[in-house]
């Protein structure tokens, strides 16, 4: 298996925490349970939260030793676009309509990143290739995270290279790969790779706990996203029932972890800086 730069194999993701009142919940209860949740996803929209409500999750982020990504915006479903609404809309996903929309996600990520986030999720190809360049050209902080989202619909090798190519710092396929799949895809690409263990019912509503210790034989260095099965859908806001369930479903997937992959090491709490980007 390969691994992370601080040697362990995978990391526990928890996607579609869309409060920093969660985020707390999630990280503190965690912690008092004796399992690791290593980054926590937001993917409501950046835009759409206040500084202070950013601020917090930062602070949460360096209290419990966690990833914090934030999800860019303004992005296609919050667009007056109708085509995103149509059937057709599927194809769109959630890529960025016009020059302009560009611009301000950009902008998006600089408000981020003078609130103290590093971590980014990305949903269009030419946003990625833009603040790739911007990164390289010291326009924005050298070790920014770019992650690229399974709503951007890429599942196979060639598509992996190429988002790594365009500065992705991991990668997250669509959602229903098989193993061999996943197995090819870590074969082309040397960025840890975001897997869903499971996913809400308006994403197909699976949840493959048991291919978890799979997952990090074929794919290490892995993020392993689990826990919003427990919710209808993604960019919403969920509840303290929901949370509960959350929680439960990472506690199963990290004893199942532990029974059918023991030799396989876990990041513990705790960001690190490697050559100039946050792991």
């Amino acid at each position: 298996m390969l691994a992370f730069p601080d040697g362990s194999h995978f990391r526990i993701e928890v996607p579609t925490v869309n409060s920093a009142d969660a985020a707390a919940r999630l990280l503190s209860e965690s912690r008092r349970r004796g399992f690791t949740i290593n980054r926590i996803t937001e993917t409501f929209g950046m835009f759409r939260h206040t500084a202070a409500e950013v601020r917090r999750y930062v602070d949460l982020g360096k209290e419990y030793g966690a990833e914090i990504l934030m999800s860019v915006g303004p992005r296609a479903p919050y667009d007056i676009g109708g085509g995103v609404q149509t059937p057709e809309g599927t194809r769109i996903g959630y890529r960025l309509r016009g020059q302009e929309q560009v611009v301000r996600a950009v902008e998006d990520v600089k408000r981020g990143i003078g609130l103290g986030v590093r971590g980014f999720v990305v949903y269009d190809e030419g946003l990625l290739w833009v603040l790739s360049r911007l990164r390289t050209a010291g326009w924005l902080p050298a070790d920014i995270h770019l992650k690229v989202s399974a709503h951007c619909g890429h599942g196979n090798c060639a598509s992996a290279q190429m988002v790594e190519m365009l500065g992705a710092n991991s990668f997250n396929p669509v959602r229903d790969l098989t193993l061999p799949m996943i197995g090819a895809i870590r074969t082309a690409i040397s960025i840890p790779i975001d897997v869903h263990v499971d996913n809400p019912r308006l994403s197909g509503g699976f949840v493959r706990t048991f291919d978890a210790p799979e997952f990090v034989r074929v794919a290490a260095p892995v993020y392993l996203k689990t826990g919003n099965s427990a919710l209808e859908g993604h960019g919403t806001k969920p509840t303290g029932e929901q949370i509960d369930d959350i929680l439960t479903q990472v506690e199963i997937v990290s004893e199942f972890l532990d029974k059918y992959c023991p030799q396989a090491r876990q990041s513990p709490a705790g960001e690190r800086v490697v050559n100039g980007q946050r792991y």
